[in-house]
């Protein structure tokens, strides 16, 4: 893999974790709130975007290691494909290979 592939894949899986972390906050909040917002888990290191999900949205996110949220036009398509596309947030899927790989490594819930 080369290393901006692997740059971006790292930056995916930190958001993806901190993301972890929001959903904690957000169920908490639930009684509250029907959409919490999430960081866009796309490979750029200095995006701070936020896309709001139903906690039903982010656990389809979730349930596939190689699936990742984020803001509409954040996709690298060299490295990614977009799977489906929500109310303001695109989901993208790493394409099979050592991003792909990674992925499914470091996901918090393998």
């Amino acid at each position: 893999m080369e290393d901006r592939e692997r740059r971006i894949a790292e930056n995916e899986d930190l958001f993806r974790q901190v993301n972890e972390r929001v959903k904690d906050l957000n169920r908490a909040f639930s009684v509250v709130l029907e959409r919490g917002d999430y960081l866009c888990e796309c490979g750029n290191e200095a995006c701070v975007d936020r896309v709001s999900l139903t906690p039903e949205e982010y656990e389809r996110v979730r349930a596939e290691a190689t699936h990742f949220v984020v803001a509409p036009g954040h996709v690298v398509l060299d490295v990614e494909s977009v799977v489906y596309a929500g109310e303001g947030y695109e989901v993208v899927k790493k394409d099979e290979g050592e991003a792909a790989e990674l992925a499914r490594e470091t996901d918090p819930r393998s």
